[in-house]
């Protein structure tokens, strides 16, 4: 089995996440796992769109492990802290572009994409319930992956 495709992230891309990762220290119970090889896990789901039970146990651990890490990150708010500093230092490096390209396609939905139904509509059925976007912390692991791969210095190391 090939070690490169589980390579997710350069040891210069871990050392800029490293640091605004909640430690075990202080707490009760068992001490974290390799914080690197979970991270690497969630990254690695994400990447191949697998399901949380089919993560590699060899590579990344228990897929519990991973899957819990995730959810505690994404309730506590520590992907999008760590976003906001990836964030910030990469802008006051002068990574960051913030242009922004403004495009004024229409793009028409069919009428059966709609989720709600209209008022003067009696379709007969069911009522539908309208539901709600959430912002998932899989957007936040996906822009900072972005980040780390756009940014120079940042990025894979050579050879």
């Amino acid at each position: 089995m090939s070690e490169s495709r589980f390579a997710v992230l350069s040891d210069r891309q871990w050392e800029q996440i490293q640091p605004h990762l909640p430690s075990s220290d202080g707490r009760r119970g068992r001490p974290f796992r390799n914080s690197r090889q979970i991270v690497e896990g969630i990254i690695y789901r994400y990447r191949t769109g697998i399901p949380w039970r089919d993560l590699p146990r060899e590579r990344f651990g228990p897929w519990q492990t991973v899957w819990k890490r995730h959810r505690r990150y994404a309730a506590d708010g520590t992907w999008d802290h760590v976003l906001q500093e990836l964030l910030a230092t990469a802008d006051a490096a002068g990574k960051i572009s913030w242009d922004v390209s403004v495009d004024a396609t229409i793009t028409r939905a069919h009428q059966h994409a709609s989720n709600t139904t209209r008022p003067e509509q009696d379709t007969g059925g069911p009522e539908r319930i309208t539901g709600r976007a959430v912002r998932t912390s899989s957007t936040v692991l996906w822009v900072v992956r972005a980040n780390l791969q756009v940014t120079g210095s940042v990025g894979r190391e050579e050879g």
